[in-house]
């Protein structure tokens, strides 16, 4: 079937989404969406009723843009030359891809996104940076995000020590009504605060403010990105109202969900190279939305493509194509070997405002069918707790809680549940055998690079040659806003490989802005981040390993690799 240039290869799945179709319109699925009825996906309304302002959010934003606008306009014709843009998950990931897929337009100023807390590339965008002539863009739906609240804490202390009193001149903040940073916001006197529309979640606020005022800033055009969002939000209204028939996302969710609930729950993107962001912003969407209560639907995103013949039977395939892109062989192969299949046809870049939209409403549907509520994130808390533990431990001592390695090697320690000689000893072990359904994750607390990046992904594709298994990849702290939630919350697959790192630099984070005085660094910050995420994975019976790279971790990843490669 094929629908809005969507076509579906669902092979002996085909029947079980048209059966999950019929049963959705007996129950008036779509409908009860557009009318908010939270009982779609639970009983209680908690986390549900204030968090569908997103189905609106295209036409509420096109409605704001003047304002928008005439707030931001200023700004660029008074020699702004860097917006840096403090947030993370929802209030990052957005402008993330919007920043990578249009860039910033002649006149305009460069966007960088910092959601980090690694000293190192804080450092970095501090080398960038003319303080005078740079904005920051705050941006945090609660307003008590640790790393935005430390990092903001630090920029402001930073510019108000080089520019005195004219600091919060350079200071926007994105909020809701009543949070804290609000407040603080206006007892600083920064040059503005918007309020989102508090009944938008954040990884469903792509197409309100947190998303669109970076895209502004940058010179994209947001009203043709809000009208393909718009256009697609009526079609899927349309649709259904006039003759009762499925929308475009409608039918997705219903493919996404029903090859997940039969254990195709590895959904595998392949994405033109000016899309490849997307996929992020995909990652998040899908796995914070549906991992929890022991299932879950996990995006594999920008892995290298090997032989078909590696592909498990967990895996369902999503390729979006463009006049780019030849992906004929490889759909081929995969149907063959009995893979499904979805082709979505992109036709301009500014159709990434109607993409955002369908995903957003089949990750919606995918939730319903999986019984899970798409719009909280109950098991992201219990990393959190056990970072604040480890913070509080170090901030009483001063000294970090040791633990002894389980292996101790000259390039790297690795501490967890493995008996070996080597490294990568250690890690087939560890690996091995996977159990079925299984996948990797490869969560790193290293400051990134093109090097970093390449020895990561071959590390990666070293895993998923050898054992046949998905493997995904991320930075910490940035994966605990993303797949974090589905890391806990799914039927317990995974298998955690944490990297660290010592810190060549480091940076105190100011207790408050504008204030001395510092009980914790950003290195600190790193280290227990990493520590609460193992402790947390490891209450919920996740198998985890600590690699700690104590030199080169590029080079020693390389290393890794290939030596996982020839074993």
């Amino acid at each position: 079937m094929e629908r809005i240039g969507i076509s579906y290869l669902l092979g002996p799945y085909q029947n079980a989404v048209d059966n999950a179709l019929a049963k959705m319109r007996r129950a008036n699925i779509a409908a009860r969406i557009w009318s908010n009825d939270f009982n779609v996906w639970k009983p209680s309304p908690s986390e549900i009723i204030n968090r569908l302002g997103w189905l609106y959010a295209p036409d509420e934003t096109l409605k704001h843009l003047h304002h928008v606008r005439s707030i931001l306009e200023p700004l660029t014709g008074d020699g702004l030359a860097d917006v840096v843009l403090l947030g993370m998950g929802g209030s990052s990931l957005a402008a993330d891809v919007f920043n990578r897929v249009f860039g910033s337009a002649p006149g305009f100023p460069a966007l960088h996104v910092l959601d980090t807390t690694d000293p190192a590339l804080i450092e970095q965008t501090i080398r960038k940076l003319d303080l005078k002539r740079t904005l920051f863009l705050v941006s945090s739906k609660s307003g008590t995000t640790l790393e935005v609240v430390s990092l903001f804490n630090y920029f402001f202390n930073l510019t108000r020590d080089k520019l005195g009193e004219e600091a919060p001149e350079h200071f926007i903040f994105i909020t809701d009504e009543g949070s804290p940073m609000l407040k603080q916001a206006l007892d600083l006197q920064a040059r503005y605060v918007f309020i989102n529309n508090p009944n938008i979640g954040g990884r469903y606020s792509a197409l309100s403010l947190p998303g669109i005022v970076p895209a502004a800033l940058i010179g994209a055009d947001i009203e043709k990105l809000l009208k393909n969002a718009a256009e697609i939000s009526r079609q899927e209204k349309a649709d259904f109202f006039a003759g009762g028939r499925d929308s475009a996302g409608i039918l997705l969710g219903a493919a996404l969900g029903v090859l997940a609930q039969y254990g195709r729950d590895k959904l595998t993107l392949f994405l033109p190279s000016a899309w490849i962001s997307f996929g992020d912003w995909l990652e998040q969407l899908i796995a914070e939305s549906t991992g929890k209560e022991s299932k879950g639907i996990l995006p594999v995103v920008s892995e290298p493509q090997p032989a078909s013949s590696v592909y498990g039977k967990d895996r369902a395939f999503v390729f979006f194509e463009s006049p780019e892109t030849d992906w004929d062989s490889a759909v081929a192969g995969l149907a063959a070997a009995g893979h499904p299949i979805l082709k979505i046809k992109l036709s301009d870049l500014y159709d990434l405002g109607g993409q955002m939209f369908l995903w957003e409403m089949a990750t919606a549907v995918a939730a319903h069918l999986l019984g899970v509520n798409p719009f909280d994130q109950p098991d992201v808390e219990a990393t959190k707790s056990h970072t604040r533990h480890c913070i509080e431990q170090y901030q009483a001592s001063r000294v970090s809680p040791g633990e002894n390695p389980a292996l101790a090697l000259p390039d790297a320690d690795v501490f967890g549940p493995v008996h070996a000689e080597t490294l990568a000893g250690a890690l087939i072990q560890f690996l091995s055998p996977p159990p079925p359904g299984s996948y990797a994750a490869l969560l790193a607390y290293l400051t990134p690079s093109k090097s970093v990046d390449e020895a990561v992904s071959a590390l990666r594709t070293a895993i998923v040659r050898r054992f046949h298994m998905a493997a995904t990849t991320g930075y910490g702290p940035r994966y605990l806003h993303s797949t974090g939630q589905l890391h806990k919350g799914d039927a317990g697959r995974g298998l955690f490989i944490v990297m660290t790192c010592d810190n060549p630099t480091d940076a105190s984070i100011p207790d408050s802005p504008g204030k001395p005085g510092s009980m914790l660094t950003f290195g600190e910050l790193k280290a227990a981040q990493a520590a609460g995420d193992i402790a947390a994975l490891t209450e919920k019976g996740r198998r985890v390993v600590r690699i700690h790279f104590k030199n080169d971790p590029a080079a020693t990843l390389k290393n890794l690799a290939q030596a996982l490669s020839t074993l």
